[in-house]
């Protein structure tokens, strides 16, 4: 049975290390933030200009003027800063961010992550995509396996604007885990009640299984 999106994102949440330094992306990836394991303590940064974001709030507390880069309402923690996009880039570019969690739309089995723009649909822009991938130290991508018409998303070449290349360490989707490597994607969990069969039939791009993959622990 494929993985919801809140077992994508505390599974992911796993990766992460103490005092880690982490941008979570829009989408899936936001929710990482809900699952942080005890005793474990990162600063989550939000490329709108916030370091110490928190969880998202409780129905009711929320606070309008509290937002992350994708305008939905957050909390932040005891000691958390606000500055301007201009600082925060800075952040970025300097390499400061230990882990970037992205969703995509597709993703190569070297590395290239789409996730930005759909030909024929109005976008406003890349947004901080584009700085993230090519300067954080890591990066997980959160996503679907397949899209709605049941095609892979994990793909031998992108065929969406490419928003970085060769740049994604690891793949968490509703079907597994996949670490890529310099030979495709290498399956080493997959998600409860799926089948090898399943993930070999729904990924397009190269990809192999690891002699000691396990079933998730979500």
């Amino acid at each position: 049975m494929a993985l919801t999106k809140e077992q994508i994102a505390k599974r992911i949440a796993q990766e992460l290390q103490d005092g880690f330094y982490v941008n979570l992306g829009i989408g899936i990836p936001t929710l990482v933030a809900n699952y942080i394991p005890e005793g474990i303590e990162v600063e989550l940064q939000s490329e709108n200009g916030l370091l110490g974001m928190g969880p998202f709030p409780i129905a009711g507390e929320e606070d309008a003027d509290l937002i992350n880069a994708g305008k939905q309402t957050i909390t932040t923690l005891p000691g958390s800063v606000f500055f301007d996009s201009a600082m925060s880039f800075g952040m970025i570019r300097a390499g400061k961010v230990d882990l970037t969690v992205l969703g995509a739309m597709e993703v190569a089995d070297n590395g290239d992550i789409a996730n930005w723009k759909v030909p024929g649909k109005m976008v406003k822009g890349m947004g901080g995509a584009m700085d993230l991938v090519a300067s954080a130290k890591n990066i997980i991508v959160a996503m679907q396996h397949t899209d709605k018409a049941g095609n892979s998303k994990l793909l031998t070449t992108c065929s969406l604007p490419i928003t970085g290349r060769a740049c994604v360490k690891k793949i968490v989707s509703d079907l597994g885990v996949f670490d890529i490597t310099e030979d495709g994607f290498v399956c080493i969990e997959y998600a409860p009640g799926v089948s090898i069969e399943e993930i070999k039939n729904k990924t397009a791009g190269r990809l192999s299984i690891h002699p000691s993959i396990k079933e998730m622990n979500v």
